[in-house]
């Protein structure tokens, strides 16, 4: 059982969220959902019928929970969703879903900002592999070159640390 599940606020699209998520992770589902009820005509939720009043929702063994609580908050990019990929394709496949209606000006080092304001690294193993390499001058080629790159280019991080 997993102690500690991050809860992701949205504003009033929750449930299209979750099933944006769910679709692109493997091993995913949405596991439950608890509506507001109807007629909630008063205070802060006033027009929330049916909405999300909690939800949770798994991708590849990670559970979240969800709730539409209006604009109030908003993401952060204090905190991200780290994704290790073990190649280009991987890479390629979640930057380019994920990154689907997001901001592109958000896009740096393996960064991304996905269309419901959620930050993302989409981070191939190599990279730490390459950051990690005992000759400094060889991680400090790979570190400049994954400053230049918005999705990460395995190829290129190769390239530089041979340079």
């Amino acid at each position: 059982m997993q102690k500690i599940t991050p809860f992701l606020w949205f504003d009033r699209n929750a449930e299209e969220a979750m099933n944006f998520y769910v679709s692109i992770f493997k091993d995913s589902k949405i596991e439950s959902i608890k509506r507001y009820p109807e007629g909630v005509t008063e205070g802060p939720m006033k027009g929330f019928d049916g909405k999300v009043l909690t939800a949770v929702f798994e991708l590849e063994g990670q559970k979240f929970m969800a709730l539409d609580g209006g604009p109030f908050f908003k993401p952060s990019g204090a905190v991200s969703f780290y994704v290790e990929c073990k190649d280009q394709e991987e890479v390629d496949y979640y930057w380019g879903r994920l990154s689907e209606g997001g901001n592109p000006e958000s896009q740096q080092c393996g960064w991304l900002q996905d269309k419901y304001g959620f930050s993302w690294q989409i981070i191939p193993k190599a990279l730490g592999e390459l950051l990690s390499d005992p000759d400094k001058a060889k991680s400090d080629r790979v570190l400049q070159a994954m400053l230049k790159m918005k999705k990460i280019d395995i190829k290129g991080l190769e390239n530089a640390a041979a340079a």
